[in-house]
């Protein structure tokens, strides 16, 4: 179980909102919810926001078979995956793979974002496996993850603001 910081606010009339901030979850409620209101909201809140994001317990397993499975599906198995893992030593990317290999590293602070992202992130080292650079061809490719423009979109915000 991750983390967790309850936020009452008086502004907030009805609804509740949950999200991660450096790894914890912040939830914000009404200030005139019961103790006992707090811990249902809470939880409902903590599962819809860990629903929607990556496990930060998910294995290199998991991404293995997380990566087969967009590569069978997205890109016609033409990437040829030697092996995925997650690092913490990628600061400034989000992840990298070795050309000669195929072996990709995903950097750590993918772990909390919502699935779509890590799958576009997934997709676009997968590309590079068969594809190298950056170039028309490539973007072909790496595009087919779903909801590719809002991950990059997701991405930028995420990197500004963490």
């Amino acid at each position: 179980m991750s983390k967790v910081k309850v936020i009452r606010s008086a502004r907030r009339k009805k609804s509740a909102d949950a999200r991660w901030v450096e790894g914890i979850v912040e939830v914000r409620i009404p200030a005139w919810l019961s103790a006992e209101q707090e811990r249902e909201v809470v939880a409902e809140m903590v599962e819809k926001l860990q629903s929607k994001t990556t496990s930060v317990r998910s294995s290199d397993e998991d991404l293995v078979r997380r990566a087969a499975k967009l590569n069978d599906s997205l890109l016609a198995g033409q990437a040829r995956l030697g092996s995925i893992r997650w690092v913490s030593n990628q600061n400034t990317r989000w992840g990298s793979c070795t050309l000669a290999t195929g072996d990709i590293r995903l950097s750590d602070r993918l772990q909390q974002v919502p699935d779509y992202v890590l799958d576009s992130v997934i997709v676009h080292e997968l590309v590079h496996t068969f594809i190298p650079g950056h170039g028309p061809d490539f973007w072909l490719w790496a595009d087919k993850a779903p909801q590719a423009e809002r991950a990059k979109g997701y991405l930028d915000a995420y990197e500004r603001f963490s």
